[in-house]
């Protein structure tokens, strides 16, 4: 039961702020024309894969790929800013209950291609002791860094549909959780993998979490109020330790991380290519 209700805290993490922080030194810098950390005045770490260059010196296009969390605080602004641009498939990572609680009320007619599953989270692999407000830093990394690598299995089904969707072209597509940073991030680092993304780049992706997701709430409520300060910043956040555990196993499998995309998520050679093709530019 702690586990649930301790991960329930993670996920429901603070709204994203709508400005973009300064981009970190290897991922490339967005142009003019195109902008990471997408201006939704009711967006929540909402940002467009593109730009990122791959080993071979491709690059990743824009506007084709996006990671988020829960829109359910979009206005009618932001719906008219994704109606342009084109978003047709969008894959919700969340459960039951989070989608019950906080649905996405996409406007009469405007509403995508959504792909979602009724289930209910599990995170028995988190451990932490009965007091919140006793929760350490390193505590709560601890716990997540072991509840990490139970993502790739438990959502299994729905990285495999999420990529059955792209080799599709049903694109712009949107992947989404709570925070956008957990189910997301795992998803997010399959993906780039799988583009030829350097290991590198892909971790500073899934930091960049840290700085799009606003801080703790500055008067907290309900169960924010009884953790520890020290405990709700790491909880709003990512650290890399996560998912180096994610990769600590898909590295592990016969044939890389590139042996678990093919034996597991079910991309082999042809499909790699396939995606490569139609989400890489050399321009």
């Amino acid at each position: 039961m702690r586990a649930a209700i301790a991960f329930a805290v993670m996920l429901a993490a603070p709204a994203g702020v709508g400005a973009s922080a300064p981009a970190s030194h290897s991922a490339p810098v967005a142009g003019a024309a195109h902008v990471r950390v997408l201006p939704l005045q009711g967006g929540r770490n909402f940002r467009d894969l593109g730009g990122y260059r791959t080993a071979d010196g491709r690059t990743v296009k824009w506007g084709l790929l996006y990671r988020s969390g829960q829109m359910h605080d979009l206005t009618p602004a932001d719906y008219v800013t994704l109606q342009k641009l084109g978003i047709r498939t969008v894959c919700d990572f969340r459960d039951t209950a989070e989608r019950t609680k906080e649905p996405t009320l996409w406007p009469a007619g405007q509403r995508p291609k959504v792909l979602s599953d009724d289930y209910a989270l599990d995170m028995s692999a988190m451990r932490l002791p009965d007091d919140p407000s006793t929760w350490t830093h390193e505590q709560v990394v601890t716990a997540m860094t072991a509840t990490y690598p139970k993502l790739l299995d438990q959502f299994n089904g729905q990285y495999r549909r999420m990529f059955a969707e792209l080799l599709a072209g049903d694109v712009p597509l949107a992947f989404h959780c709570t925070a956008g940073k957990d189910r997301t991030g795992v998803a997010a680092a399959l993906l780039l993998t799988a583009l030829g993304v350097p290991r590198a780049t892909i971790v500073e992706d899934y930091l960049l979490s840290n700085q799009h997701m606003a801080p703790p709430p500055a008067h907290p409520t309900g169960f924010w109020a009884k953790l520890s300060p020290e405990a709700a910043r790491t909880f709003a956040g990512v650290d890399r330790r996560y998912i180096d555990a994610v990769f600590a196993v898909t590295d592990r499998h016969p044939g890389g991380t590139m042996g678990y995309l093919r034996d597991e998520l079910g991309l082999d050679a042809a499909k790699v290519a396939k995606l490569r093709a139609l989400y890489l530019t050399r321009g």
